[in-house]
């Protein structure tokens, strides 16, 4: 999921690239184009917001599921138990840097839509 996050970005940002580099030289850009654009950037934001939630949630599962059984293994000192809070820790820590890589690509696609919707605020103006 974050490759196609990372894809998204690099589209979004040699598009405000070429936006940029047209207001530099006076030429105009079709603002049909970028508004369309920003229409479907806005779309996949709207499904990748729908992805991290899913996300966070799964994440909070598997942080209950770790300490609740961190707390059981202290308390019984059951080693089957032990093995499976070896195992949830293994999950755990691999999907919060998902989750933070994740978080951060939508985060960064928020501030490529402000940036492109502000090419079309100036262009009104």
């Amino acid at each position: 999921m974050f490759d196609r996050i990372k894809c998204e970005i690099s589209r979004s940002r040699a598009l405000i690239d070429s936006l940029t580099e047209a207001r530099g030289s006076g030429a105009l850009f079709e603002r049909d184009k970028v508004s369309g654009y920003c229409e479907i950037l806005l779309h996949r934001i709207a499904f990748y917001q729908h992805e991290r939630l899913i996300h966070l949630l799964v994440l909070i599962l598997f942080a209950l599921l770790t300490f609740g059984s961190v707390t059981v293994f202290l308390i019984t000192l059951n080693y089957a138990l032990g093995l499976a809070t070896v195992l949830f820790f293994a999950l755990l820590i691999p999907y919060i840097v998902h989750y933070y890589h994740l978080e951060n690509g939508v985060q960064k696609l928020y501030s490529l839509y402000d940036e492109l919707a502000a090419f079309l605020e100036e262009k009104d103006e």
